[in-house]
């Protein structure tokens, strides 16, 4: 080659990697709307609703789709893969020329459907059906623990599950959500609905003395956490706008059901108070974040929400329902405001705390179904009426989600204060027949579990921390002389190491690593304990700082029944 010849590069004929297939695009155009026409269409917090549309349509998301959806968005396919692959109600099918059978069955395996038969019934599923026709998985807790086991055929929840029932709804081709009868706007208008609101927009009520009432009445977020309601709106208040309003309807933690007892039964007040809410933090908008296990409820939300832009009381756009995707680490606060934007819901390091930085970087007020539920009533029938229910000191009432071994598992409502003793004699019907009580779960999951011994410690806010247990969101789960701890522990740390996000080391690995230690024949007691302080120390959020709990507690108040499993030395 001469000194004046220049070598010239091949050139490729197309870019690197799989390429954009036109026809998906227009595919996904028809689908969820041109986003050159409405470019709102790419703004990233959009993103999970339409790998919702791509999953209620397709029942899968294949990778086409998705290289078109970041095409869509504008978009690295990178952050598409890992938002869709982050969460559980989402199936990337990598291998497009075998797509998964049309219909999948999800049998809950959460400790109260365990109980319940769940196991068994699983296998009996997958032995029982046609794998190139049906898939049956395992899931989390579905959040209708009172009618355990359950079974979601498609997007139908079979109650109480057997083969045969669920047989008759595969058969019957029963894969929607079952109507939900719930009490319509002018109903709810009729019966002095949305007065509170009205007031409070007129200037007759004014923020200082329904934050008083609040106050008075000691009414505390609901979801676990239990921070005064008046005080979180004075923290965002304080801030500069502009401010958003959230209500967390993503109760994942095993053995709660009251926030969908509350959304099916009183939609409109649970919405009345969330936009008194907004009010009081003179939020831009509200946005309802609502568990998609609950798909039933998104159609309730949805025509509850069009009847008050009808009727004038909001604008249109002003209330915005988003649907989670199957990932309990979004009840967590700052993972939750993740996943309305549209990413993984991996908790964000505090401070700065939502109140002060949240959706999109504003003042956010986060607060759960059943808190709000409680405004219009605290302000109708008074604060007293509230606090006078308390029993031992405790002021209000609980809804306690119980179930386990009662005669009548459900939403109770109940004194702040009582005991479990009280709880299942005088709301639940006794114990299950048959059963003798040995513990209890008083917070879900990751509340702990406490002996029948201490059957008789009030259950509220700060009462049960120096038995190392708390309340949380009053999941109360009953376990009897029948039920084997360990095999609960497992259970348990099975559901946390299968829920934590993995961004943090100490809960990614240290609830496998518990999960292992678990399942070995005997318990190193010293490497367990060491091991959750770690956790309880180190981990970023609460899911990797509770969830020794089940374990710790039987460590601690369950040695004689570890022993007789041989887990632990005697004496």
């Amino acid at each position: 080659m001469g000194t004046d010849e220049k070598r010239v590069k091949p050139r490729r004929a197309s870019l690197r990697g799989r390429q954009l297939e036109p026809a998906v695009l227009a595919e996904l155009r028809d689908l969820i709307g041109d986003e050159r026409i409405d470019p709102g269409l790419r703004r990233r917090d959009r993103l999970i609703e339409h790998l919702h549309a791509l999953q209620d349509t397709y029942g899968h998301l294949p990778m086409a789709r998705l290289r078109a959806l970041a095409s869509f968005m504008n978009l690295p396919m990178a952050a598409i893969y890992e938002t869709a692959t982050f969460y559980a109600h989402f199936d990337v099918v990598h291998d497009e020329q075998t797509p998964p059978p049309a219909l999948t069955l999800r049998v809950c395996e959460s400790l109260s459907c365990r109980m319940a038969g769940a196991e068994a019934l699983h296998h009996a599923l997958v032995a029982g059906t046609d794998p190139a026709k049906v898939r049956v998985r395992r899931a989390p807790c579905m959040g209708r623990c009172d009618t355990s086991p359950v079974v979601a055929v498609g997007r139908h929840h079979v109650l109480n599950a057997n083969v045969r029932n669920v047989g008759v709804a595969i058969e019957r081709e029963q894969v929607e959500p079952d109507e939900i009868r719930w009490q319509r706007l002018a109903d709810y208008r009729l019966a002095g609905g949305y007065q509170l609101l009205i007031d409070c927009r007129q200037g007759k009520m004014t923020l200082d003395a329904l934050a008083n009432q609040l106050e008075l009445a000691g009414l505390r977020g609901l979801g676990g956490a239990g921070f005064p309601t008046s005080r979180k709106w004075q923290a965002v208040r304080a801030e500069p706008g502009p401010r958003y309003t959230v209500i967390n309807a993503d109760e994942g933690e095993p053995g709660t059901l009251k926030d969908r007892f509350y959304l099916e039964n009183a939609p409109h007040q649970c919405l009345e108070g969330a936009l008194v809410s907004a009010w009081a933090v003179e939020a831009e908008a509200v946005y309802i974040y609502l568990r998609d296990e609950y798909p039933g409820l998104h159609r309730v939300l949805s025509d509850a929400i069009a009847e008050l832009e009808a009727d004038g009381i909001v604008e249109p756009g002003f209330v915005i329902l988003r649907r989670g995707a199957g990932a309990y680490i979004c009840g967590e606060e700052s993972a939750l405001i993740e996943s309305l934007e549209g990413k993984p819901g991996k908790p964000r390091l505090r401070p700065p705390f939502v109140a002060q930085k949240g959706l999109f970087g504003q003042p956010t007020l986060v607060n759960n179904v059943e808190t709000v539920y409680w405004i219009p009533i605290i302000h109708s029938r008074g604060a007293e009426w509230f606090a006078n229910h308390g029993r031992r000191g405790r002021r209000g009432l609980r809804s306690f989600s119980v179930s386990g071994r009662v005669a009548k598992p459900g939403v109770h409502l109940a004194p702040a204060g009582i005991s479990l003793n009280e709880l299942v004699e005088e709301y639940c019907g006794g114990i299950a027949d048959g059963h003798r009580l040995l513990a209890y779960l008083p917070g879900g999951a990751s509340g702990g579990i406490l002996p029948a011994s201490k059957a008789d410690i009030p259950l509220d806010f700060d009462t049960l921390h120096e038995h190392g247990c708390f309340i949380g969101s009053a999941a109360v789960i009953v376990l009897s002389d029948q039920d084997d701890l360990p095999a609960v522990a497992t259970n348990l740390l099975g559901f946390f190491a299968d829920e934590s996000c993995g961004q943090c080391t100490p809960c990614r690995v240290g609830t496998e690593k518990m999960l292992t230690l678990l399942e070995r024949n005997t318990w190193d007691e010293e490497t367990l304990q060491q091991l959750a302080r770690v956790m309880a120390d180190a981990s970023i959020c609460g899911l990797g700082q509770a969830a020794p709990n089940p374990v710790l507690s039987l460590l601690r108040d369950f040695r004689s029944e570890l022993a007789s499993h041989n887990l632990i030395a005697k004496g």
